[in-house]
């Protein structure tokens, strides 16, 4: 009986790259539809016992390639303020993008290509905290300008692309 392959990373793909088997693929795309649904469940959907899904997703996670989350839209949840901010910036972008991914209330950090450098979501329970926010981002020295995104309304989120 062979062993199937688990999440590796191979020397042939980019540096940190985790590389997935078929089955891992299918055990992603089913925590994607639901990221509830029971490990038994998901086992009959892609042939392996409800222990070996368990293992695999927990490889998964600990290999930092997925988590298993309640999304949801913070303006339902008494945060009255969320922005998406665009950062330009000078000298070194990833010590830059390091720092910004120390400020709590930022959940998303990306290095980007365009007219900004580091795009960042903030989620705020107030204008005032957005403020204090904008004053952590711009007190980096390395900050040249931000421009703020506010969000009136969560009108799409889902994470639900699959793999390939």
């Amino acid at each position: 009986m062979t062993t199937p392959s688990k999440a590796r990373r191979e020397n042939d793909a980019r540096p940190g790259t985790v590389v997935l088997d078929e089955i891992s693929k299918k055990i992603i795309e089913q925590l994607q539809s639901d990221g509830r649904k029971p490990y038994a469940a998901i086992g009959k959907a892609v042939g392996l016992s409800e222990a070996a899904v368990r293992q695999r997703v927990q490889r998964l996670i600990d290999g930092g390639v997925m988590q298993i989350v309640a999304v949801t839209d913070p303006l339902t949840l008494g945060f009255s303020r969320q922005a998406l901010i665009g950062i330009k910036c000078e000298g070194d972008l990833e010590a830059v993008a390091q720092e910004l991914s120390t400020i709590a209330e930022l959940d998303y950090v990306v290095l980007t290509a365009g007219a900004m450098d580091i795009m960042v979501e903030a989620v705020c329970e107030s204008d005032q905290h957005l403020l204090e926010i904008l004053g952590k981002i711009r007190a980096i020295p390395a900050v040249r300008g931000t421009e703020t995104f506010v969000f009136l309304k969560l009108h799409k989120q889902t994470y639900s692309w699959g793999t390939r």
